[in-house]
């Protein structure tokens, strides 16, 4: 049987082998995409306008109003506003990924780094539940290039919280971390549908008893739930 220090090692080597300590890794190769304060001004703009109107009703007039910037500007990066979406859409996704990990490295457990950076993408929803709308709501509304860009990122948060596994208590079945992910995700989502600007940080300990308990069981679920609300 491992000890918990041996499990917990088990837990960090994933982690570092997926890159998902603490959800998921940002892609480098989205952030090298961004090659001027222009370009990226214009990746902002499309998420603060998906977020605040839909994406249908988004257009690239629209982008270009909330920016300041020359049409030109924009089809001098962007072949049209699907385009840059999805470019904007893996922007968004990395900047929230890099937040969830730097507020994750401290922590040694899998428990302490789904708690530390669960909990900063959840402020960061509450600092700018626009953006959140963007890459959360509206991706559905952006077709299936979209979608299979949120399916690859619940893949990624999938597999952290599916390192667990190295310490278990109880021995969940293989759905259990899909089911997880999916629950948050769906709370998440109804909330910044119905319009919701904040409170999010205030569903941390729910969501941290709702991740430990198919795997620790209850007694740790009511201990994490209790951490999260300090």
């Amino acid at each position: 049987m491992e000890t918990g220090e041996q499990a917990a090692t088990k837990v960090l080597a994933g982690a570092e082998e997926t890159g998902a300590a603490g959800g998921a890794t940002p892609h480098a190769s989205t952030l090298k995409l961004v090659t001027s304060p222009k370009r990226e001004r214009i990746l902002e703009g499309m998420l603060q306008s998906v977020g605040s109107s839909g994406y249908d009703a988004t257009s690239v007039r629209t982008v270009l109003d909330s920016t300041g910037l020359y049409r030109q500007a924009f089809y001098d990066n962007f072949a049209d506003k699907d385009a840059c979406y999805l470019e904007a859409f893996d922007f968004g996704v990395a900047q929230l990924e890099a937040t969830v990990l730097a507020a994750a490295a401290s922590q040694k457990t899998w428990q302490g780094k789904l708690r530390a950076g669960l909990g900063a993408l959840l402020e960061a929803l509450d600092g700018d539940p626009d953006v959140g709308r963007a890459l959360i709501v509206e991706v559905h509304a952006a077709g299936p290039q979209a979608l299979e860009r949120r399916t690859a990122v619940m893949d990624r948060v999938t597999a952290f919280v599916d390192l667990a596994r190295a310490g278990e208590v109880e021995s969940p079945p293989p759905i259990a971390p899909e089911g997880i992910v999916a629950g948050i995700h769906a709370v998440v989502h109804a909330r910044l549908a119905t319009g919701s600007n904040e409170g999010f940080r205030e569903l941390l300990p729910e969501f941290m008893y709702f991740a430990v308990l198919p795997y620790f069981g209850a007694e740790a679920a009511e201990q994490e739930m209790q951490a999260a609300r300090a």
